[in-house]
């Protein structure tokens, strides 16, 4: 019989020897996430903020995820309760919350993915998440093995930190350095010595908090860099960040030139 497991949320609570490494899925292309999974990345993010990806686009990527070693975990558009039961009831296990700002809306979103009485999550019996009803004790089982990720995209919610990890039902954080290079007024630049102290003071933050942190970076060395900080997991680029770096780097060889300057992995760090 089908039964409930959530790796990424035991990874939250025994890290590994080593940090869990993921890259973001702007494809929307089954094909691209399941090759990725089979690379070998500990999880990969489907971010459905900013891709068009539905839910019905969602159910087959899971599906593809679900065929590899890799966890899924799925950014959704908004802090929305009809989507948070759209996308669980499709499978969606660990969910990231973007641009939370406050506990009251960690709290919400904490609400939104777990039954009553400890939330306002919809009941059906027969869905994706729950195996089309095969799963026994789906409706006991689900909020322990649900995993919530709430996004810190400004220097306002990192200076919150302390008591928006505090909320019950928080799992881990995430800094979006992308929005918060943009809220700090330089867009575009994650690398900048500002950028990179309220980036690295997140990290400490988090530690002291007790609760996890994770990151998304554009470049392997980046992302090194961020581990160093203290974060606990992390994500490189992104599949077409990836494909497209790739690709002007074996065109400038052919070509006998340098690849055309272009914001490709940056672009790719949300």
């Amino acid at each position: 019989m089908p039964t409930l497991e959530n790796r990424f949320k035991s990874w939250l609570t025994t890290p590994p020897a080593i940090p869990p490494l993921g890259t973001w899925l702007m494809a929307a292309a089954p094909a691209t996430a399941e090759a990725l999974g089979h690379v070998g990345f500990d999880f990969l993010v489907v971010d459905m903020e900013h891709v068009p990806i539905e839910v019905s686009d969602l159910t087959h990527l899971l599906r593809a995820v679900n065929c590899t070693a890799a966890e899924p975990v799925i950014r959704l558009a908004w802090n929305d309760q009809v989507l948070v039961k759209r996308v669980m009831d499709a499978g969606g296990r660990t969910l990231m919350f973007p641009f939370i700002q406050t506990a009251d809306e960690a709290r919400a979103a904490v609400a939104y993915t777990r039954y009553p009485p400890d939330g306002v999550r919809g009941v059906a019996a027969v869905h994706r998440g729950s195996a089309y009803g095969q799963t026994p004790d789906y409706l006991k089982q689900a909020n322990a093995a649900t995993a919530v990720i709430v996004q810190l995209e400004t220097p306002e919610a990192i200076l919150r930190l302390p008591e928006i990890a505090a909320v019950p039902g928080v799992d881990a954080l995430f800094v979006g350095p992308g929005d918060l290079s943009a809220a700090m007024g330089f867009i575009g630049n994650i690398g900048h010595d500002d950028v990179q102290a309220l980036i690295a003071s997140a990290a400490k933050a988090a530690k002291a908090a007790g609760k996890p942190i994770g990151i998304v970076g554009p470049t392997p060395e980046m992302v090194q860099r961020f581990i160093g900080y203290g974060y606990n997991y992390a994500a490189v680029a992104s599949d077409l960040g990836m494909m497209t770096g790739r690709a002007r780097d074996w065109l400038g060889t052919l070509r006998g030139s340098a690849a055309p300057a272009a914001s490709g992995p940056i672009a790719s760090v949300y």
